[in-house]
């Protein structure tokens, strides 16, 4: 429940930029209707002056203008934005596939064709601003726990796996004599002396794929330092591990100890604060995570008709599967690969499960459930994300089965033997990209010979590469089902992965899901 006067209350400022007095006014009125608050451009240079003057929540932007044209309008724009999103929509009668290239390469985010339809219009603007709202909250908490660390006087800088300096505070610039500009996005090995510059990259290397560590999580040690003018001081250091969005990161901390006149009490109250929110963060998406597992735990799939292998890349799955059966007894089973991985992927797919399992249970035919669950992730989602995935519906009595693919790798079906009699492309978008025109929704009806099994997998299976750089595979993946029985073809692929990929571990979820057809008579 949203209370009275929050961000989502709040009117979008929205600056529309066409060289059409009549399409400016139109635009202008619908706006207002929405409750929106609107500025007035009829050219790219005015636009540009105005978001110059003024901060704008979205832009709205003809292409063919006098003066300056909507795409060099746009890159100055975005020019302008700094850190701060600010979405371009681009509005333009002009919807070739080099039009549409050019204006994302200018930096625009959505494009949407005149005459304009309003209806799609509104429909982008929700969605535009859970994005912007997002990005708003993103900023607070980046500013917040900025603000947090500059009130430090130690160093405190932030690194990747790779060495490469994520963020520093106020007092590393001061203390090594760099500008953040100059650091960030750099090896952290430039603020060390020879030899420890030369060997650190190796250090982490090692760390990172299981090697004991060196200084991470050991305590304050002394070490030398490396300033821009090319001065050694020494220093006290401390680093420690932390997982941000699912990526592991090394947080040191630096104290100059040529200088002891440091504030440790201000050090160490900061501290406290910046490891209460790390703490906050870990409980809100320890119990986001355990809501999400309840959702997608299910009767249906113990089916004894399935065969499943999901093995998520971080703490939750951004592939889910599910299965339930219709009113008569045929067998749905959905497999969805949502963009990313992790929770943020996870939640993506909690409308899609929701509408599955209403859907199939109230008899629906496989093209409406497929439509309903489209319709629904086009509204629900922001542009930058979507579910790839696989419906299928098991006619058992009938032989048969219809198939709705859209994003996801080929679907095998397998003879009773596990040699592949056919494969079926995915042919479709994946869901919540555009809503569903034409056949978007139709269905491929196959035969379902007696002892064949269905085989739908997610592409980090196929993806997952081991260190050497070699991909498992599609053709593996069919040798290993094909030298296998039906009942020992998931642990087939399991132990045929784990030899591929040695020590490396899987960059993307894997998902493996079978389902038997017509039983052998």
């Amino acid at each position: 429940m949203t209370s009275p006067g929050t961000a989502q209350d709040m009117p979008l400022k929205v600056l529309v930029v066409d060289d059409s007095a009549t399409n400016r006014r139109i635009v202008n009125v619908f706006l207002n209707k929405l409750g929106q608050d609107v500025a007035l451009a009829e050219n790219g240079a005015q636009a540009v002056e105005l978001f110059q003057r003024d901060s704008f929540d979205l832009v709205l932007m003809d292409v063919m203008m006098p003066v300056m044209d909507g795409y060099e309008a746009t890159r100055r724009i975005k020019a302008l934005c700094g850190e701060r999103w600010v979405p371009v929509i681009f509005l333009s009668a002009l919807d070739t596939e080099d039009n549409l290239i050019a204006g994302l390469d200018a930096g625009g985010d959505d494009y949407l064709p005149k005459p304009i339809n309003f209806v799609v219009l509104q429909a982008k603007l929700r969605s535009l601003r859970r994005a912007i709202e997002a990005h708003r909250r993103l900023a607070e908490a980046h500013l917040w726990l900025q603000t947090v660390t500059d009130t430090i006087v130690d160093a405190v800088i932030t690194i990747d796996t790779a060495g490469l300096i994520r963020s520093v505070n106020a007092a590393s610039e001061q203390i090594f004599g760099y500008t953040a500009q100059e650091l960030l996005g750099r090896n952290v090995n430039m603020l060390m002396p020879e030899p420890w510059a030369s060997t650190h990259n190796d250090h982490i290397r090692r760390y990172v794929h299981g090697g004991e560590p060196h200084i991470i999580g050991i305590g304050q040690r002394k070490v030398e330092a490396r300033r821009k003018d090319g001065s050694v001081f020494p220093i006290e250091l401390g680093v420690g591990e932390a997982r941000i969005n699912d990526e592991r990161v090394f947080i040191g901390v630096l104290r100059d100890i040529t200088r002891r006149h440091h504030d440790e009490r201000q050090l160490k109250e900061a501290v406290t604060r910046l490891q209460a929110y790390h703490a906050h963060q870990e409980a809100e998406n320890a119990l986001a995570a355990d809501i999400l597992s309840r959702q997608l735990t299910r009767d249906g799939l113990a089916d004894p008709a399935l065969a499943s292998w999901v093995a998520p890349a971080a703490t939750v799955s951004g592939d889910v599967i599910a299965a339930a059966r219709a009113p008569g007894g045929d067998l749905y089973v959905l497999l969805a690969d949502a963009t990313g991985h992790g929770l943020a992927a996870s939640i993506s797919t909690l409308p899609l499960l929701t509408l599955f399992y209403e859907m199939v249970d109230w008899g629906m035919a496989l093209p409406a459930i497929v439509a309903r669950i489209n319709d629904q992730l086009c509204q629900a989602l922001p542009s930058s994300r979507f579910v790839a995935a696989g419906v299928v519906a098991i006619y058992a009595n009938e032989g048969r089965a219809d198939v709705w693919l859209g994003g996801l790798p080929p679907l095998l079906q397998l003879a009773a033997d596990g040699t592949v009699m056919r494969t079926l492309d995915s042919s479709r978008l994946p869901l919540g990209v555009v809503p569903f025109e034409g056949d978007m929704s139709q269905v491929d009806s196959i035969d379902l010979p007696p002892g064949c099994q269905l085989v739908l997998l997610s592409d980090g299976l196929i993806e997952a590469t081991n260190d050497a750089g070699d991909a498992f595979g599609m053709a593996r993946l069919q040798a290993t089902l094909a030298a296998a029985p039906a009942g020992r073809r998931i642990e087939a692929v399991q132990r045929a992965l784990r030899l591929h990929l040695g020590e490396s571990d899987p960059h993307d979820d894997v998902t493996l899901l079978l389902v038997s057809g017509a039983p052998v008579d």
